[in-house]
Protein backbone atom coordinates (compact mmCIF):
# COMPACT_ATOMS: atom_id res chain seq x y z
CA UNK A 1 0.00 0.00 0.00
CA UNK A 2 1.07 3.16 -1.03
CA UNK A 3 1.53 6.13 1.66
CA UNK A 4 0.18 9.86 -0.10
CA UNK A 5 3.05 12.24 0.29
CA UNK A 6 2.45 14.96 2.78
CA UNK A 7 3.54 17.84 0.29
CA UNK A 8 0.35 16.93 -1.70
CA UNK A 9 -1.87 18.72 1.06
CA UNK A 10 -2.72 21.88 -0.40
CA UNK A 11 -0.52 25.24 0.87
CA UNK A 12 -1.30 28.52 -0.28
CA UNK A 13 1.08 30.78 2.06
CA UNK A 14 -0.31 34.46 2.94
CA UNK A 15 2.07 36.62 0.83
CA UNK A 16 2.69 39.10 3.20
CA UNK A 17 2.95 36.96 6.66
CA UNK A 18 5.70 34.98 4.28
CA UNK A 19 7.47 37.83 3.63
CA UNK A 20 7.44 39.25 7.22
CA UNK A 21 8.57 35.92 8.65
CA UNK A 22 11.18 35.19 5.97
CA UNK A 23 12.71 38.70 7.02
CA UNK A 24 12.20 37.57 11.31
CA UNK A 25 10.43 34.22 12.06
CA UNK A 26 10.12 36.08 15.37
CA UNK A 27 6.06 37.09 16.30
CA UNK A 28 5.56 39.67 19.22
CA UNK A 29 2.91 38.89 21.54
CA UNK A 30 1.88 42.28 23.57
CA UNK A 31 -1.00 40.87 25.73
CA UNK A 32 -1.97 43.71 27.76
CA UNK A 33 -0.68 46.58 25.71
CA UNK A 34 -3.24 49.57 25.73
CA UNK A 35 -3.54 51.78 22.65
CA UNK A 36 -1.88 55.13 24.33
CA UNK A 37 1.41 53.07 24.41
CA UNK A 38 1.23 50.04 21.39
CA UNK A 39 2.83 53.12 18.54
CA UNK A 40 5.68 53.30 20.41
CA UNK A 41 6.36 49.77 21.26
CA UNK A 42 5.56 48.53 17.90
CA UNK A 43 8.30 50.97 16.98
CA UNK A 44 10.83 49.67 19.23
CA UNK A 45 10.09 45.99 17.94
CA UNK A 46 10.36 47.15 14.56
CA UNK A 47 13.53 48.90 14.96
CA UNK A 48 15.05 45.91 16.53
CA UNK A 49 14.13 43.88 13.53
CA UNK A 50 10.43 42.64 14.09
CA UNK A 51 7.95 41.99 11.54
CA UNK A 52 4.95 40.67 13.06
CA UNK A 53 3.64 41.98 16.21
CA UNK A 54 0.09 40.54 17.88
CA UNK A 55 -2.01 42.03 19.79
CA UNK A 56 -4.27 39.36 21.85
CA UNK A 57 -7.98 39.80 22.17
CA UNK A 58 -7.93 39.86 25.92
CA UNK A 59 -6.03 43.36 26.29
CA UNK A 60 -7.49 46.88 26.68
CA UNK A 61 -9.42 47.99 23.93
CA UNK A 62 -7.54 45.52 21.07
CA UNK A 63 -9.64 46.61 18.38
CA UNK A 64 -8.52 50.32 18.79
CA UNK A 65 -4.67 49.17 19.45
CA UNK A 66 -4.77 46.96 15.84
CA UNK A 67 -6.35 49.81 14.37
CA UNK A 68 -3.68 52.48 15.90
CA UNK A 69 -0.88 50.22 15.13
CA UNK A 70 -1.67 49.74 12.01
CA UNK A 71 -1.91 53.08 10.75
CA UNK A 72 1.64 53.70 12.20
CA UNK A 73 3.41 50.94 11.38
CA UNK A 74 5.04 49.78 7.31
CA UNK A 75 3.54 47.90 5.09
CA UNK A 76 5.93 45.01 5.57
CA UNK A 77 5.18 45.02 9.40
CA UNK A 78 2.10 42.38 9.84
CA UNK A 79 -0.68 43.55 12.29
CA UNK A 80 -2.30 40.86 14.39
CA UNK A 81 -4.60 39.66 16.69
CA UNK A 82 -4.16 37.13 18.91
CA UNK A 83 -6.35 34.95 21.50
CA UNK A 84 -8.98 34.72 18.32
CA UNK A 85 -12.27 32.55 19.35
CA UNK A 86 -14.68 33.27 17.36
CA UNK A 87 -15.60 34.06 13.65
CA UNK A 88 -17.27 37.66 14.97
CA UNK A 89 -13.87 38.41 16.35
CA UNK A 90 -12.45 37.82 13.18
CA UNK A 91 -14.46 40.37 11.20
CA UNK A 92 -13.88 42.93 13.99
CA UNK A 93 -10.03 42.57 13.47
CA UNK A 94 -10.84 42.80 9.43
CA UNK A 95 -12.36 46.08 10.02
CA UNK A 96 -9.87 46.92 12.04
CA UNK A 97 -7.26 46.56 9.66
CA UNK A 98 -5.55 43.35 10.93
CA UNK A 99 -3.60 41.05 9.07
CA UNK A 100 -3.31 38.03 10.78
CA UNK A 101 -5.47 35.88 13.29
CA UNK A 102 -3.84 33.60 16.12
CA UNK A 103 -5.63 31.47 17.74
CA UNK A 104 -4.99 29.05 20.69
CA UNK A 105 -7.02 26.34 19.23
CA UNK A 106 -7.95 25.19 15.61
CA UNK A 107 -11.73 26.35 15.01
CA UNK A 108 -12.17 25.51 11.46
CA UNK A 109 -14.66 27.97 11.02
CA UNK A 110 -12.74 30.41 12.57
CA UNK A 111 -9.56 29.68 10.15
CA UNK A 112 -12.07 29.55 6.76
CA UNK A 113 -13.27 33.10 8.24
CA UNK A 114 -10.17 34.56 8.42
CA UNK A 115 -8.95 33.27 4.87
CA UNK A 116 -12.35 34.17 3.23
CA UNK A 117 -11.68 37.70 4.58
CA UNK A 118 -8.30 37.53 3.44
CA UNK A 119 -6.23 37.10 6.33
CA UNK A 120 -3.57 35.09 7.27
CA UNK A 121 -4.53 32.06 10.23
CA UNK A 122 -2.10 30.66 12.30
CA UNK A 123 -4.11 28.11 14.64
CA UNK A 124 -2.88 26.40 17.31
CA UNK A 125 -2.01 23.01 16.96
CA UNK A 126 -1.30 20.15 19.38
CA UNK A 127 -1.86 16.99 17.68
CA UNK A 128 -0.96 15.93 14.06
CA UNK A 129 -4.37 15.62 13.88
CA UNK A 130 -5.19 19.09 14.46
CA UNK A 131 -2.34 20.28 12.38
CA UNK A 132 -3.52 18.25 8.99
CA UNK A 133 -7.02 19.81 9.70
CA UNK A 134 -5.75 23.08 10.44
CA UNK A 135 -3.94 23.10 6.75
CA UNK A 136 -6.86 21.67 5.13
CA UNK A 137 -9.15 24.68 6.31
CA UNK A 138 -6.45 26.72 5.32
CA UNK A 139 -3.97 27.23 7.80
CA UNK A 140 -0.87 29.61 7.23
CA UNK A 141 1.24 29.10 9.86
CA UNK A 142 1.03 25.78 12.79
CA UNK A 143 1.25 27.62 15.85
CA UNK A 144 2.43 24.85 18.27
CA UNK A 145 1.09 25.76 21.88
CA UNK A 146 1.67 25.06 24.51
CA UNK A 147 5.76 24.65 23.24
CA UNK A 148 6.96 23.74 26.47
CA UNK A 149 4.50 21.25 27.15
CA UNK A 150 4.86 19.81 23.36
CA UNK A 151 8.62 20.21 23.61
CA UNK A 152 11.40 19.48 21.32
CA UNK A 153 10.73 15.99 20.90
CA UNK A 154 7.41 15.88 19.54
CA UNK A 155 8.66 19.03 17.02
CA UNK A 156 11.10 16.71 15.73
CA UNK A 157 8.16 14.27 15.11
CA UNK A 158 5.79 16.49 13.69
CA UNK A 159 8.45 17.92 11.07
CA UNK A 160 9.17 14.41 9.62
CA UNK A 161 5.73 14.39 8.59
CA UNK A 162 4.44 18.02 7.96
CA UNK A 163 5.44 19.07 4.31
CA UNK A 164 8.88 21.49 4.76
CA UNK A 165 7.44 24.30 3.65
CA UNK A 166 5.01 24.82 6.29
CA UNK A 167 5.89 27.08 9.21
CA UNK A 168 5.71 25.32 12.21
CA UNK A 169 6.48 28.21 14.93
CA UNK A 170 6.50 27.28 18.92
CA UNK A 171 4.69 29.53 21.42
CA UNK A 172 4.90 29.57 24.91
CA UNK A 173 7.80 28.91 27.24
CA UNK A 174 10.48 30.55 24.77
CA UNK A 175 13.25 32.66 26.18
CA UNK A 176 16.42 34.16 24.33
CA UNK A 177 18.07 31.11 25.08
CA UNK A 178 16.23 28.23 25.01
CA UNK A 179 15.47 28.47 21.31
CA UNK A 180 18.46 26.49 19.74
CA UNK A 181 17.01 23.51 20.15
CA UNK A 182 13.86 24.26 18.88
CA UNK A 183 15.55 25.39 15.77
CA UNK A 184 17.73 21.81 15.26
CA UNK A 185 14.36 20.13 15.59
CA UNK A 186 12.69 21.83 12.78
CA UNK A 187 10.90 24.95 13.95
CA UNK A 188 10.36 27.98 11.51
CA UNK A 189 9.88 31.03 14.19
CA UNK A 190 8.74 31.72 17.88
CA UNK A 191 5.70 33.25 18.70
CA UNK A 192 7.49 35.38 22.37
CA UNK A 193 5.15 36.43 25.40
CA UNK A 194 6.06 37.52 28.95
CA UNK A 195 9.91 37.13 28.07
CA UNK A 196 9.60 40.06 25.19
CA UNK A 197 6.75 42.21 27.03
CA UNK A 198 4.41 42.39 29.79
CA UNK A 199 1.96 45.05 30.77
CA UNK A 200 4.22 48.11 32.44
CA UNK A 201 7.32 47.32 30.56
CA UNK A 202 8.44 50.73 28.74
CA UNK A 203 9.11 50.85 24.92
CA UNK A 204 12.84 50.93 25.66
CA UNK A 205 12.62 47.73 27.85
CA UNK A 206 10.75 46.16 24.84
CA UNK A 207 13.38 47.02 22.72
CA UNK A 208 16.13 45.62 24.85
CA UNK A 209 14.24 42.51 25.57
CA UNK A 210 13.59 42.38 21.45
CA UNK A 211 16.79 42.79 20.53
CA UNK A 212 18.18 39.87 23.20
CA UNK A 213 15.68 37.68 20.90
CA UNK A 214 17.02 38.82 17.76
CA UNK A 215 20.60 37.62 18.79
CA UNK A 216 19.41 34.51 20.79
CA UNK A 217 17.58 33.76 17.17
CA UNK A 218 21.41 33.98 15.34
CA UNK A 219 23.12 32.20 18.24
CA UNK A 220 20.66 29.24 17.96
CA UNK A 221 20.48 29.60 13.59
CA UNK A 222 24.51 29.05 13.96
CA UNK A 223 24.25 26.63 16.53
CA UNK A 224 22.28 24.27 14.49
CA UNK A 225 24.17 25.81 11.16
CA UNK A 226 20.98 26.54 9.90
Amino acid sequence: MTTPATNAIPYHPHAALHAAMQACPLIAILRGVQPAEIVAIGEALVDAGFRVIEVPLNSPDPFESIRVLRAAMPKDVVVGAGTVLSVEHVYEVARAGGDLIVMPHSDPAVVRAAKAKGLAAAPGVATPTEAFAALSNGADVLKMFPAEQLGVPVLKAWRAVVPKHVPLVPVGGVTPTNMGPFIAAGASGFGLGSALYKPGNTAAEVGANARAFIAGLAAARAEAGV
